[in-house]
């Protein structure tokens, strides 16, 4: 008996799968049409315990200064003011402060312009980079130089708290301690060995050389640097900047990005701040450990060089003015600050402590010197603990700003500002309106081009197209950190231009079965199935690059390399598999059945 043909219609999608397309086009659909909208300027005005500020208050506040505003609603414990106009945004935020108790904070930030049905989902605009927005960047330089001098006084310091008589002091990049008696040297020796494995010895007579090795100096860079970078991001967080971009450039830099931000000067003086606060107890001038450093009159204090605690250990700082009138700075610890400190202060009651002021300036040669004060000798009447305050910061306004460097955190290297870029918001949104209008220009170009060579099938693949640019969008709206740059639309408008590939691969391949004699049904089944392997490959290097790209880039690099892997997986899905969909439903009702080609 003569078996029969394989009956299995050829060009059909199982109903699971057309659910899927279409629930995945509604999902980036919806995601994409907020970025229509766009966004206004708005204020976060979070109330302190001891006051509150009503709605009505802030709308005549601002429409005195002449602000308009578009909308002011309450959102759980913050007030949201939306501006109509972007380019007031700092000065209403100038103005509202004036109006706020000293631990109230207004933040700037972006509120989406799409109607309530579509944010309530959850869905929200693109987030727009500096270059497109308008604000300012900062290029800042960590510099490691007194890092490392630290780590090597501190190994003098030890050492010679360790053996009594050792004398150290630094020479170039290197350490050497002096020894009166040649039998201290087996003793020093052990315990550097045993606290400093990571400093390698030799000898010089009664003199021992230590160098730090070259992988435990980069470690200590890379580790210095990340912390700053920590630190940075906290004090952007308090300076109320929300989408702020912080990220590390190169071995020693640092790159911050403040989209929005009009006026850098608060943002710059901040940033670039070095301030720290150390606790010392008080030691007999001229000993082994004694350091001098002068107050506020110029009398110098003898203190110990070997902090109690510093500022690292401060999580909370909050100015305010004491019962006298005086300003004074209240400061929470971390459970190891406190510990030091109730420790130290019980076994000393009745001692004088000296709070240290720490900053680091720039010398005439460039260099970053440490200049240090003492702002108050208080003497400690009970034992204290992870609360406490100080005074001797000055006036209000100048304890404020020491409350807010201390509760971001203090850097553990000085930084410079080696590049300051602006842009104003106009520019950004002449970038916004080429970068769009090049994008468009490219769309238009590729879809005349396909529907006119590749006539019926061409319309299925412009169709493909314009989905694949509304999941693109959609897309990068859903991913949390991702940000649109200039770069990134030149990434869209390539992505526009590598998406048509796909079906031009497709369409090529059902184009020469045709010529083979295959029905238009077969051809399309051997075009999709025979360009799939090559399609898959192309792309697939291509995205290889995009993640190397966005791994070892940074800023504009990532965002073109953002785009462009991202791109990449939508005009997979949309040129093989919504194409594929569009013509099953068009063509797909073919009776002939599957041949062998």
């Amino acid at each position: 008996m003569k078996k029969s043909p394989n009956k299995t219609p050829i060009n059909r999608y199982a109903t699971w799968k057309y659910v899927v397309l279409i629930i995945t086009l509604m999902i980036m659909s919806l995601s994409a049409i907020p970025s229509l909208y766009g966004e206004n300027a708005a204020l976060h005005i979070n109330h302190s315990d001891t006051q509150t500020i009503d709605a009505t208050d802030v709308a005549r506040l601002l429409h005195t200064a002449d602000i308009s505003t578009l909308a002011i609603s309450q959102e759980d414990t913050n007030l949201v003011v939306v501006l109509d106009d972007d380019s007031q945004q700092s000065a209403a935020k100038s103005i509202v402060e004036q109006s706020l108790a000293s631990d109230s904070t207004v933040a700037l930030a972006m509120e989406p312009a799409a109607p309530d049905w579509l944010t309530s989902m959850g869905f929200k605009p693109i987030k727009l980079g500096l270059d497109l927005r308008g604000g300012v960047q900062f290029l800042l330089d960590v510099d490691m130089a007194p890092v490392y001098a630290a780590h090597r006084q501190m190994i003098i310091d030890d050492v010679g708290q360790e053996v009594r008589g050792a004398r150290g002091r630094q020479v170039d990049q290197r350490v050497e301690i002096s020894f009166r008696d040649s039998q201290d040297l087996p003793k020093a020796e052990a315990f550097i060995k045993a606290s400093f494995p990571d400093w390698q010895m030799s000898k010089k007579a009664n003199i021992l050389v230590l160098n730090q090795r070259a992988d435990a100096l980069e470690l200590l860079r890379s580790t210095t640097v990340q912390q700053n970078l920590q630190i940075m991001r906290s004090r952007i967080e308090h300076l109320g900047i929300t989408e702020a971009s912080v990220q590390r450039q190169g071995e020693n830099r640092i790159r911050i990005e403040l989209p929005g931000v009009q006026d850098p000067a608060a943002a710059k003086h901040v940033i670039g701040a070095t301030a720290s606060l150390s606790f010392h107890a008080l030691v007999e001038p001229r000993s082994a450990v004694s350091l001098s450093i002068a107050d506020d009159n110029g009398m110098p204090i003898s203190i110990d060089r070997k902090a109690i605690l510093g500022g690292e250990h401060i999580i909370d700082a909050r100015a305010s003015l004491g019962e006298m009138g005086i300003a004074e700075v209240n400061l929470s610890l971390d459970s190891v600050g406190g510990q030091k400190m109730s420790q130290f202060s019980r076994a000393n009651i009745g001692q004088p402590m000296a709070t240290v002021y720490n900053e680091f300036i720039q010398n005439h040669d460039g260099a970053s010197i440490q200049e240090s004060k003492v702002i108050s000798v208080a003497t400690i009447q009970a034992q204290l603990g992870s609360r406490f305050r100080i005074t001797g910061a000055g006036n209000l306004a100048e304890a404020q700003q020491l409350a807010l460097l201390l509760s971001a955190g203090s850097l553990t290297a000085p930084v410079t500002i080696v590049e300051e870029r602006t842009i104003g918001p106009s520019l950004g949104a002449e970038n916004v309106k080429n970068g769009f209008a090049a994008l468009a220009l490219g769309l238009a170009l590729t879809l005349s081009f396909i529907a006119l060579w590749y006539r019926r099938l061409g319309w299925v693949a412009n169709a493909a197209l314009c989905f694949n640019l509304v999941m693109l969008l959609g897309l990068i709206a859903l991913i949390p950190r991702a940000v649109l740059t200039m770069p990134g639309i030149a990434g869209l408008v390539l992505t526009v231009g590598m998406a048509v590939d796909t079906n031009v691969l497709i369409f090529e391949r059902v184009k020469d079965k045709m010529k083979q004699g295959y029905s238009f049904a077969q051809s399309i089944n051997s075009g999709f199935d025979s360009a799939f392997a090559s399609i898959w490959d192309a792309n697939l290097t291509t995205m290889i690059v995009a993640i190397a790209l966005y791994s070892i880039g940074n800023g504009p690099i990532q965002g073109f390399a953002l785009t462009l892997g991202l791109g990449l997986l939508t005009s997979m899905f949309t040129g093989i598999f919504l194409s594929r969909a569009i013509i099953n439903l068009i063509w797909g009702r073919d009776k002939r059945r599957m041949v062998k080609i």
